[in-house]
């Protein structure tokens, strides 16, 4: 396939926007119902729901795919490990910088965790809640890119709309106010593409957990030692 991108590795490509498989409209009704109720799991910090939430979000997607796990999770290679810590380390420093430039204009995080609130077993939820993270982005992902293939047939400009979107998607996740949208956009949303990255490149979202979960565990670490 001609209509890729460069850094794309070309042995693998993504599910269901052309039809590979094909996912019957009822299906994609039932993909945004497990969306729904997988995320409402996932956002607890109880490991039980963050595991429930992980497989009412991972079954549905590997039924449509006729169970072939192989075509979003694979074996990662230390190439795939190495890249997930350099979009890890990617995107600390832009998040770095980013909460610098927002400050300049009053925009602040209004959700930070308190310190005290932070344990050892805080480490371990997220294990799974971040799993079922990347599929609540992975399966509006996946259907808009559908939609923006099926009337452009533009591979590359699907992908780019789509994951716009899902970007603004999953900052909403994390906003209770306008100003805490704005924030959200910027660090949640947009630094949301260097998982996006990782996944687009490997068709692997394995990958791009991995790159998640560096991010949220090294940041709970952090919060646990106090050297924030």
């Amino acid at each position: 396939m001609t209509d890729r991108f460069k850094f794309e590795d070309g042995d693998y490509d993504f599910p269901f926007y052309d039809k590979n498989p094909h996912i019957p409209k009822w299906g994609w009704i039932v993909l945004f119902i497990a969306g729904l109720i997988g995320y409402i799991f996932t956002i607890s910090s109880k490991i039980h729901f963050a595991i429930l939430g992980c497989i009412v979000l991972i079954v549905p997607v590997l039924y449509f795919l006729k169970w072939d796990y192989k075509a979003i999770f694979r074996m990662p290679s230390l190439r795939d490990i190495l890249l997930a810590a350099a979009l890890f380390v990617g995107y600390m420093l832009y998040a770095f910088v980013m909460d610098m430039i927002l400050a300049q204009f009053g925009i602040v995080s209004s959700g930070i965790v308190e310190e005290n609130s932070i344990t050892v077993m805080s480490l371990i939820p997220p294990i799974f809640s971040i799993m079922g993270e990347e599929f609540v982005k992975f399966i509006p992902f996946m259907f808009f890119l559908r939609v923006f293939f099926k009337y452009s047939n533009n591979r590359k400009l699907s992908v780019i709309a789509s994951v716009a979107l899902v970007m603004i998607m999953f900052a909403s996740m994390h906003a209770y106010n306008p100003v805490m949208f704005i924030f959200a956009l910027f660090i949640q949303g947009l630094g949301s593409i260097f998982e996006f990255f990782a996944y687009v490149k490997t068709k692997n979202i394995v990958v791009s957990y991995l790159t998640h979960l560096f991010t949220d565990e090294f940041i709970f670490i952090v919060s646990l030692l106090g050297v924030a």
